[in-house]
């Protein structure tokens, strides 16, 4: 059942609320003077750069920029198309101004935004429309905003490599001619040499899935002049895009490069295709190529900011990426700051627009201009906790939180047992894999015996139960055949209005108002539809997930051939999260064979048996294994209620979009 009731109430007063708190913070920033000359020569208010330039009168200029590699392999080094944007005033005086950058394989095939904007030029070849808002908005504002091709895509040269060195140096490039280190061109063959003499060499990068991604791979390596990046539902290792633990999420990606070429590189990139294919096997094997794509590892290598946002119920790029990446810069010390929304793959500016651009504003203004609004010493986390309801946290994850240890038990009832902090259980439960099946036919049956699950469930809680991270489940499993996949999934049994994440939308809708954001020109508005929250009436709501190949126990290096009868242990990493369980609901595990339409299946069909004893379940909980209280049976209330309508498993084509 769809309950819209909720949703065109709270957004205002949330609005309300964001906005008033977001302009209260910059009237109270330490040094935020009434007026005061911005690095560009803008005046900065109340610890905001004010529209003190011209967007009808801003320098558009297209500039192809060196990589220094040969992708395409036609002798000569690839060029990249960079698409600018800048203040014409602060030129003139010879002033210099700080870079907004975008780098995107999707500016001609795909467009970006709800909107799916496209690139457009003149009959001279410089931008008519530069999408989404950060050149409408921005540089008025004083900044220059630069639209970058990846190699491979739209005017650019080379090719397309799936997060590899071409797609990354694309950017670097692009990165290193803003601070004088690398060549630019006037045109894509031949032509004059071009300087950017008129910015800083201060940028910060931004972008959206593979934008973004290519951001954290472009953090990772170092480059001097990248003083921030803002990731938004972004990849950290693309093996983790492909693969969960050796178990595949969907078809290799090879076809992605294919969806993005130009049609030059169509012709030219036959060789590099294959690269990807002979390097991604479908074993769910590491390979080399995968380390090639491992921005993880290179983390302690981050000078840049980060200011991370995710959507967790993304089930196009799994919140996996965004929890390792945020550890990983955890233990280097890397400036941070996060957002957590409770939808799908999209993007803030269309679930909470009216305090995400002043944000937004306020993180550049201070690492891009050097304003010192304070931003830096506010509270680290927003998480949305209901539907348009936010709250925050000093660090994320919350102070307090624990890695607990919950066992397993069983019941009188089998494929039903318990999920508790005291002693394990003894015995197994059994389930026989059914790829037809996923995570909500589980979960909508939860307290049934089916043969397709074993479910784990705590009695009704006491109080509110908060889990903020990423867990483990730790399995003892043997199967009937030679292959095997897990899911692991954590799911709060109770009543509840969500973010329908599941819908078309990914938890909103877009409605037929627009409001602007920055200044217009004929050929470029900035003025954007309006959205607003999704909802949906539940009874479950599964807000953690993981997946495995239990032939990949010992090392994804190799998987192997089970023996079977032969118990397996492994460990099944769970996504990242920030989830509240509330007392009077339940908190419930669920462990099954292939999460239909979100793993690809094994090649047999096997019967998996768990050992209860040899099985554990670690979960971060703010407040440790005390907060997990429950009521006496006898006096527990039912926490279920209104069912959910069945949903339809995406199809791998869908989630593969990476756009």
């Amino acid at each position: 059942m769809i309950s819209k009731t909720r949703a065109s109430r709270n957004p205002w007063i949330s609005l309300l609320v964001a906005v008033v708190a977001a302009l209260a913070a910059v009237l109270t920033a330490p040094g935020s003077a009434a007026h005061a000359a911005g690095p560009g020569g803008g005046t900065v208010r109340h610890g905001l750069s004010q529209p003190d330039y011209s967007y009808a009168d801003a320098i558009r200029e297209a500039v192809w920029v060196d990589t220094g590699l040969d992708g395409d392999g036609d002798g000569r080094t690839d060029r990249v198309a960079v698409d600018i944007v800048r203040p014409s005033e602060p030129a003139k005086a010879g002033r210099k101004v700080p870079v907004i950058m975008d780098a995107s394989p999707y500016y001609s095939c795909c467009g970006r935004g709800n909107e799916n904007q496209i690139k457009t030029y003149d009959a001279a070849g410089d931008i008519v429309q530069a999408p989404l808002f950060y050149d409408n908005y921005f540089v008025p504002r004083g900044y220059a905003t630069v639209l970058v091709d990846l190699a491979g895509t739209d005017r650019s040269d080379g090719c397309v490599d799936i997060g590899g060195p071409s797609d990354v140096q694309s950017a670097k490039a692009v990165v290193d001619w803003l601070g004088g280190r690398a060549k630019g061109w006037s045109a894509r063959a031949g032509g004059q040499r071009v300087k950017a003499d008129w910015t800083t060499g201060n940028v910060g990068m931004i972008g959206k899935s593979w934008d973004g991604t290519i951001a954290n791979g472009v953090a990772a390596t170092g480059v001097r002049g990248l003083k921030t990046i803002v990731p938004i539902s972004s990849i950290s290792s693309w093996y983790d895009y492909y693969f969960h633990q050796g178990a595949p999420l969907q078809d290799g990606p090879e076809w992605l490069s294919d969806y993005v070429e130009s049609d030059s590189a169509h012709a030219n990139c036959a060789a590099e295709q294959q690269k990807i294919i002979d390097g991604s096997p479908r074993t769910g094997d590491w390979t080399p190529f995968w380390t090639a794509r491992d921005y993880v590892k290179d983390a302690g290598k981050v000078k840049a900011s980060v200011f991370a946002v995710q959507g967790m119920q993304d089930l196009n790029v799994r919140t996996k990426n965004f929890g390792q990446w945020w550890q990983a810069l955890s233990a280097q010390g890397v400036e941070r700051k996060v957002w957590l929304s409770q939808t799908g793959h999209v993007d803030p500016f269309d679930y909470r627009r009216a305090a995400w651009v002043p944000t937004l504003q306020r993180w550049f203004d201070h690492y891009l201009l050097g304003v010192n609004n304070g931003i830096q010493h506010e509270p680290m986390a927003d998480i949305e906790r209901s539907v348009d309801h936010w709250t925050t946290d000093p660090v994320w994850p919350a102070p307090g939180t624990r890695d607990t240890a919950l066992t397993l038990g069983p019941t009188a009832t089998g494929g039903l047992g318990t999920l508790g902090t005291g002693r394990a259980g003894t015995g197994t439960e059994s389930f026989t894999d059914d790829p037809g099946l996923w995570e909500e036919d589980w979960a909508a049956t939860a307290d049934t015996a089916t043969p397709d699950k074993a479910v784990f469930t705590t009695g009704v809680l006491a109080k509110d139960l908060r889990v903020a991270g990423g867990g483990t489940v730790t399995v003892t499993a043997a199967s009937s055949t030679t292959s095997a996949h897990l899911s692991a999934v954590l799911v709060d049994l109770g009543p509840e209005t969500i973010r329908d994440y599941l819908g078309g939308g990914e938890g909103i809708t877009t409605l037929g108002t627009r409001s602007c954001y920055g200044e217009s020109t004929a050929g470029d508005s900035a003025c954007y539809l309006d959205t607003a929250a999704d909802t949906e009436s539940v009874d479950h709501n599964v807000f953690s997930r993981g997946w495995a190949d239990l032939g990949h126990y010992k090392s994804l290096a190799h998987g192997v051939r089970l023996t079977p009868g032969k118990p397996y242990t492994m460990t099944i990493q769970l996504a990242a999260t920030d989830h509240v369980v509330p007392a009077g609901h339940r908190l419930a595990l669920i462990v099954a064979g292939t999460d239909g339409g979100l793993i690809l299946p094994p090649d047999t069909t096997p019967k998996v048996s768990v050992d209860l004893k040899r099985s554990v379940v670690r979960l971060p909980l703010v407040g440790g294994a005390g907060a997990l209280r429950t009521v006496p049976a006898a006096t527990a209330p039912h926490a279920l209620s209104v069912p959910r309508p069945a949903a339809p498993a995406p199809s791998f084509t869908a989630a593969a979009d990476l756009g």
